[in-house]
């Protein structure tokens, strides 16, 4: 049995695109047109491939497809700029997942390079780096950054570095919460600010100060731009990447975190992939410390 490429990508455009009518315009085919692929390519291999809900959800078969249909597309793109065609070749589109906070202080850096070099368009994916890998288990992205040194079946790994967290709190907040010192007593009422409900540093680091997190007083910020603002402005203490301190800030002492980032590619020899991979790497190289650090933390935003 073979899968049909064009009904492979039919499948992964309406993943892309959460719905049939706005795979119909990505594809410039009409919704009925795309339904009938699905419904052909569902009946060759007698498995449902989308949950048609909206958004739509791939099954563990459509997320193989999909997977599929990526790999076809990328093996393409490079074999025409092998040939020297590379000028006639549509733009790839290259989905990665990534955690917030390497997102909003060095990931953006060298795609913006890749950019002005490849006609390709990045697709991102923001996640905890405890769970950008599942992303790549699905076919989602092609690769990722995470925290998970054990690769995904059918992906390579390799390190990235150490970011690097550091509690801190905005000047006047210091002041007025830790006016006697950052002592337990303190920091059992003192509100900080949480990323989101599966982000654990702030709890890390108040369980190593002797403070159990539960009922001390939290706001949460799910933006890691905007955590840092909420920090900055008062809004509670926070653990802020050594990346995003600024002037107006103090460091409210005890551990400083640091969690272990890895970069992970399905394992397919593709030159485009390697490049970014490549470019991924040279820009960790300057902003994060060398991964032989030890390993403090294992979670974050």
């Amino acid at each position: 049995m073979k899968i049909d490429p064009e009904l492979a990508a039919t499948v992964a455009a309406v993943a892309d695109e959460g719905t049939l009518d706005a795979a119909s315009r990505r594809l410039r085919i009409t919704p009925s047109a795309v339904s009938q692929r699905l419904k052909t390519l569902e009946q060759q291999l007698g498995r449902v491939l989308v949950v048609r809900s909206k958004p739509v959800r791939l099954t563990e078969a459509g997320e193989a497809v999909v997977r599929l249909a990526r790999q076809v597309a990328l093996l393409e793109h490079d074999a025409l700029g092998g040939l020297g065609l590379g000028g006639d070749a549509p733009r790839t589109g290259i989905p990665l997942a990534v955690n917030a906070d390497s997102m909003a202080t060095w990931f953006l850096r060298p795609l913006a390079r890749l950019s002005a070099e490849h006609d390709i368009d990045f697709d991102l994916h923001r996640d905890d780096q405890n769970f950008t890998a599942r992303l790549l288990e699905s076919g989602t992205v092609m690769a990722a950054v995470t925290s998970e040194d054990t690769p995904v079946a059918g992906c390579s790994v390799s390190p990235l570095g150490v970011l690097e967290y550091r509690a801190m709190a905005e000047s006047g907040y210091a002041r007025r919460w830790f006016a006697e010192g950052v002592t337990p007593e303190a920091l059992a009422v003192a509100p900080f600010v949480d990323f989101d409900r599966r982000d654990a540093l702030q709890h890390d680091w108040l369980r190593e100060m002797g403070v159990a997190h539960q009922g001390v007083p939290r706001h949460y910020v799910p933006a890691s731009h905007d955590y840092a603002l909420a920090v900055q402005l008062g809004l509670g203490w926070g653990m802020v990447p050594l990346l995003q301190d600024s002037a107006g800030l103090v460091a409210l002492g005890g551990p400083t975190l640091r969690v272990k980032l890895y970069w992970q590619q399905w394992n397919l020899r593709s030159a485009l992939l390697d490049t970014i991979a490549a470019e991924v790497a040279a820009e960790a190289r300057k902003v994060l410390r060398p991964s032989q650090d030890r390993l403090f933390a294992s979670h974050a935003s």
